[in-house]
């Protein structure tokens, strides 16, 4: 059987494995937080219905004028759940000449595993937006998170408003506001974080974040992409569970994690992919 643990692990594995792992899943999803969840744990079914609302608009009636009626008529987005795993197998030898508690390890590293999964899949739609802002033969500069934010407002989408982009496109905005061969955006604390940390933070009225879950189109540009929280979804049908089962005859137990969930583009004009080229 290839693929299994062969470094030192404790006696004591599975005391903290699941709880790594569900604690690992929750700290590093960084899109999933920021899209709708819909909880479909214990519901019958893989498919979640999304209904969505049409906008209404008010207007000026005269005295004893009777309202219009005005339809209300909800169209729907659904979401399929599939499921997600990943296993290791432990040998009995491995875990008998431990020091070192690997059992948090193997624990974290499932979590890692699927909280990955999780935002890249949710990061793969962002290429869908209808709207798409910059080229994948320039970098993103200021201007583009400004006509992003502008767009998003145009669309009434409510917000708050997020952008996630690879760091090789935030690099070109930090740089900036750090002065890096610029004109320092009139030192403000924005900048000054930005030196301090490169976390880039409020731009535009959007809090920016950067992952290199962001992936690349066909012709090789990543596509980042602001958003309000409507603007996708991310459905959960099963939460991640950790299970182990024993192979006597290989002296080994294979320790497995998995997740059923689901993700879909709700409302196209609540995003706005944001492209920019794959160098620094």
């Amino acid at each position: 059987m290839a693929n299994e643990v062969t470094a030192a692990i404790t006696s004591e594995l599975y005391a903290n494995i699941v709880q790594a792992a569900h604690f690992t899943l929750s700290e590093k999803t960084v899109i999933r937080p920021l899209v709708h969840n819909y909880d479909m744990t214990g519901t019958p079914g893989l498919v979640a219905q999304i209904p969505i609302y049409p906008a209404i608009s008010a207007s000026a009636v005269n005295n004893n004028t009777d309202l219009s009626n005005i339809a209300f008529n909800t169209t729907e987005k659904t979401i399929t759940a599939s499921e997600v795993g990943a296993m290791v197998t432990l040998t009995d030898l491995s875990k008998e000449t431990s020091t070192d508690d690997v059992a948090s390890a193997i624990g974290r590293q499932l979590g890692d595993a699927m909280a990955k999964k999780v935002d890249e899949d949710l990061s793969a739609l962002f290429s869908g937006f209808s709207t798409q802002l910059g080229s994948g033969a320039a970098e993103l500069d200021v201007n583009i998170f400004f006509k992003a934010a502008a767009t998003l407002r145009n669309n009434n989408a409510p917000g708050p408003y997020y952008c996630v982009i690879h760091p090789y496109q935030a690099y070109q905005l930090k740089s900036l506001l750090a002065g890096n061969g610029n004109t320092p955006m009139n030192n403000t604390d924005l900048a000054n974080e930005a030196l301090r940390s490169g976390y880039v933070g409020t731009v535009a009225g959007m809090q920016i974040f950067e992952s290199t879950v962001v992936s690349g189109d066909s012709a090789g540009a990543y596509v980042g992409a602001a958003f309000a929280r409507d603007a996708l979804g991310w459905m959960v049908k099963r939460n991640m569970r950790v299970e182990e089962q024993r192979d006597a005859s290989y002296r080994a137990t294979e320790i497995v994690g998995s997740i059923a969930y689901g993700v879909s583009e709700i409302i196209d004009g609540y995003g706005v992919g944001l492209v920019g080229d794959s160098n620094l």
